[in-house]
């Protein structure tokens, strides 16, 4: 037998199991979340490092100590890492909607999909904070009677948070009315 040939019969689209966070992957059409988002969470880790940094920089000159060296050393090096890992997470975001449910995944190393079912929505956010409005950016909340099963959209613009925001509730509304 030549190397060529496989050893069994070819696997057909229908016998390939999809793994348990990609369930629907032909089915479902993933948005995927602006790219500014990027540059909101960075400019986040850029304070707080910057403000950790002084702290120890300064602490570093008055006590000449090395271990605040190190530290000093290891919050750069832990910035570096984590503007890596926001851009990644970043882009690992999406939504879909569907004929009953949501979709919202997100995650890099634990990776999470939520689904959420328009009839058990009771109310929707949207919100911006002043980073997320400088980059023209809000994020839509969902809200369930179950805390643990609330959801959100981070880095839509304003006018398809507003619009999911709408599509949502009126999804939800007429899902409730049929229970």
């Amino acid at each position: 037998m030549s190397g060529d040939q496989p050893d069994g019969p070819r696997p057909t689209p229908e016998s390939v199991q999809p793994g348990p966070l990609e369930p629907w992957p032909e089915t479902v059409r993933w948005q995927s979340i602006s790219t500014d988002l990027i540059w909101v969470e960075l400019l986040r880790l850029a304070a707080v490092v910057a403000v950790i940094s002084i702290a120890l920089g300064i602490t570093w000159a008055v006590t000449g100590a090395w271990p605040i060296g190190v530290a000093l050393a290891a919050v750069l090096l832990f910035a570096v890492w984590r503007a890596v890992t926001i851009v990644r997470a970043v882009r690992a975001w999406g939504y879909a909607e569907r004929e009953d449910d949501l979709l919202v995944r997100h995650g890099l190393l634990v990776r999470r999909l939520s689904i959420v079912p328009y009839s058990r929505m009771q109310f929707v956010d949207v919100s911006a904070g002043p980073l997320e409005r400088a980059f023209d950016l809000a994020t839509v909340q969902l809200h369930t009677a179950a805390a643990a099963s609330d959801a959100r959209v981070p880095g839509l613009r304003p006018a398809e948070a507003s619009r999911l925001r709408d599509r949502l509730t009126a999804l939800g509304e007429d899902r409730a009315e049929g229970l």
